[in-house]
């Protein structure tokens, strides 16, 4: 067991030979480009339409960035209100599963019906999206604090505040990290859907509109590169996230510390 997975093949090696076969099956079957552009093909388009996509991925990294934030700030502030009694949790956690269950292709036309502002509205769609899974896993962590820690800060008469700072948002913290990190693909795949909607009547010019725009064009390389810089934003952003998440746990947290083990 061991030995195969000392072994195995780096994933850079696997992606070059999965890219080669694509290559080689599109060269060798004589597959026009307007159905299945090669992986040289596509970088080409990468180059020449740098000029109109950089544009598009900032704007979308920019819409996926402050959702992303508001989510955190606004999902670790309602976590804090969960935990302050019982009926608070009651009368308000079901309406962010509410938010969570209900599909964004159905609320994203409402929302650029209602909010004038287009890139507000973009905002807000994938706010909605990347909210619940921070909102959960903190209140998660902060119920999961050690309560023979909580048993002693109340016997030595500790307010509310010193228990919430010393105790729950430490346990909380890998909980609320470990729900970013799932909010920051979230963030960007909700911006991605309301960027659809909106780009469908013209009204956006992020990487989705531009992937709307190649295939009315049938430009497909274009858009096969679109798609390769919002796979590529993903998983950059999800090496991000974990890098930071690493940065504030190494040096106590079980989970770090154990990673750092396994690489030393």
């Amino acid at each position: 067991m061991k030995r195969s997975v000392a072994n195995a093949l780096p994933p850079a090696v696997v992606a070059v030979l999965a890219l080669a076969a694509w290559e080689a099956v599109v060269r060798l079957r004589h597959i026009p480009e307007y159905l299945l552009p090669g992986p040289l093909r596509i970088a080409a388009a990468l180059r020449d339409d740098w000029p109109v996509l950089f544009p598009s991925l900032l704007q979308t990294l920019a819409i996926t960035g402050e959702a992303l934030l508001a989510a955190a700030v606004l999902g670790a502030g309602l976590a804090v209100l969960l935990i302050q009694a019982k009926w608070i949790e009651r009368s308000l956690f079901p309406f962010a599963v509410i938010l969570q269950v209900t599909p964004l292709v159905a609320i994203a036309p409402l929302l650029l019906i209602w909010i004038k502002d287009v890139r507000l509205a973009l905002v807000l769609c994938a706010f909605l999206v990347a909210f619940f899974p921070v909102a959960a896993n903190t209140t998660l962590g902060l119920q999961s604090a050690d309560h023979h820690l909580l048993d002693l800060m109340r016997l030595y008469g500790s307010s509310r505040w010193k228990v919430l700072r010393f105790v729950r948002l430490p346990s909380a913290l890998p909980y609320f990290l470990g729900g970013l990190r799932i909010s920051g693909g979230l963030a960007l795949i909700g911006a991605v859907v309301a960027e659809f909607v909106a780009g469908t009547g013209g009204a956006a010019s992020g990487l989705a509109y531009r992937i709307l725009e190649a295939g009315y064009t049938l430009q497909i390389p274009r858009m096969f590169a679109a798609l390769t810089l919002l796979a590529g934003s993903g998983v950059l952003l999800y090496a991000l996230l974990s890098g930071l998440s690493y940065l504030l746990l190494r040096r106590w947290h079980e989970s770090a510390v154990r990673r750092e083990n396994r690489q030393t």
